[in-house]
């Protein structure tokens, strides 16, 4: 079984089905926004 987790805030966003027990890092919607909200603020 793995799971998905935010690089950011360390929330579990998902879990699926694999062979190996896995963590992979992505980014949340939460997270997301945010950044793309701060780079338009940053322009």
């Amino acid at each position: 079984m793995g799971t998905l987790v935010c690089e950011i805030c360390n929330v579990t966003i998902d879990h699926f089905e694999d062979e190996k027990v896995t963590v992979l890092y992505t980014k949340c919607e939460c997270c997301n926004n945010s950044k793309k909200d701060n780079r338009k603020l940053e322009k």
